[in-house]
């Protein structure tokens, strides 16, 4: 599955100063069954979007009209749990490129580079910085900027450096999941094929 592309992103966030946020409540088991990519948007943080009468729950900040954006912002130990790749599904789904903590599960965030979405790294200081925009401000901007591996809080101008797998960046950067990266690289394929001696030729 195609995603897409990624270079520079600027847009506002929505903040979810929640720690040790763990898959399930990104998207609870009972909405794993679907097997396409598709639709789990719905149900991303499903439990705590709305009540047991399946009312939005006014204060929680998807829910609140003042914050948009593509960019997340969580708390640290972001996607802990259990390994269901379905919950970085249900981040994209919704609308998220950029997930923002101080630190994710090691899986979640191997997941999110397969699904499309850039996880940045940032210092602990550096979060509650961003934390401290959006609340100043519900529409402050921040800018991604993946060539240079940077996060930028627009309206300070202060930036924070951000680490990312070569291969994933490249994948990123051209909207690639793995399957897409061989396909592109088909040529490239065929060519080495070419280059290998041929078993038929040889003798034992």
């Amino acid at each position: 599955m195609s995603y897409d592309k990624f270079t520079t992103l600027t847009s506002p966030a929505v903040p979810l100063p929640i720690e040790n946020i763990d898959t399930d409540q990104i998207i609870p088991a009972r909405f794993l069954k679907a097997v396409e990519r598709k639709g789990f948007g719905d149900n991303l943080f499903r439990d705590w979007r709305y009540d047991k009468s399946n009312q939005p729950i006014a204060d929680f900040p998807l829910n609140q009209s003042k914050y948009s954006g593509k960019i997340l912002v969580g708390g640290k130990n972001f996607g802990s749990g259990s390994s269901r790749e379905h919950a970085t599904w249900a981040v994209y789904d919704y609308g998220f490129r950029v997930v923002v903590s101080s630190f994710f599960a090691d899986i979640f965030q191997g997941n999110a580079l397969n699904s499309g979405i850039l996880p940045v790294v940032v210092s602990p200081e550096f979060l509650e910085k961003i934390f401290a925009a959006i609340e100043a401000d519900n529409n402050s901007q921040f800018e991604v900027d993946l060539q240079n591996q940077k996060f930028t809080i627009c309206a300070t101008g202060e930036s924070a450096e951000f680490t990312i797998n070569p291969y994933k960046k490249h994948c990123l950067t051209n909207g690639l999941d793995d399957i897409d990266y061989l396909v592109d690289m088909k040529d490239e394929i065929t060519e080495f094929e070419k280059s290998l001696p041929n078993p038929s030729e040889g003798g034992a």
